[in-house]
């Protein structure tokens, strides 16, 4: 019985205000009970309950899924530098899934497949990760870093070791003979 079973369509008064070119990938209705919402899963990002906007898949820094409940921890841009952004983790927001179908599948291949680049590197005082993302409908890659915990972000040594940091990793990933 099971195995040409379809999931039933997004009923129309869920479907979020899709752009002309994005398309419905995967959905879930959160929570236990009506009326908690539905997550859905498009070429362009996820649409989660209770957000007026898409979350581009470059804006998750970290998606986990447990079996039962889909954590999503969003990206929050704290600063912009020459090149790249600085970005800080939101609080993790967590929907519970009764039937979850594919949408975790699709969340962690669409966030995974937005990381080009991805390197943890040491600063004067901390640490930061430089990550590299590919944004759906934007050439190129989009550059950005998020600081460990307690690493002096203002300090001038770590920006300036920063700033050396992101230009090695993009004359490393540019392509050869452009």
């Amino acid at each position: 019985m099971g195995l040409f079973r379809r999931r039933p369509k997004l009923p129309p008064a869920d479907r979020p205000p899709l752009e002309t070119d994005e398309r419905v990938l995967a959905w879930a209705a959160a929570g236990t009970g009506e009326g908690d919402g539905v997550l859905v899963a498009t070429n362009r990002g996820l649409w989660l309950p209770g957000r007026a906007q898409r979350l581009g898949w470059h804006e998750i820094l970290k998606a986990t899924w447990s079996g039962k409940e889909l954590g999503v921890t969003p990206a929050e841009q704290v600063a912009e530098r020459d090149g790249y952004s600085v970005v800080a983790d939101l609080p993790v927001q967590t929907y519970p899934l009764v039937d979850p179908g594919d949408l975790p599948y699709q969340v962690r291949t669409r966030v995974t497949k937005s990381v080009a680049y991805t390197q943890h590197h040491p600063v004067p005082g901390g640490a930061g990760r430089i990550a590299a993302r590919r944004v759906s409908g934007v050439d190129g890659l989009t550059w950005t870093v998020r600081f460990d915990p307690g690493t002096p972000v203002a300090d001038e040594a770590v920006l300036t070791e920063t700033d050396l940091l992101v230009a090695a990793a993009r004359a490393a990933t540019a392509p050869a003979d452009l």
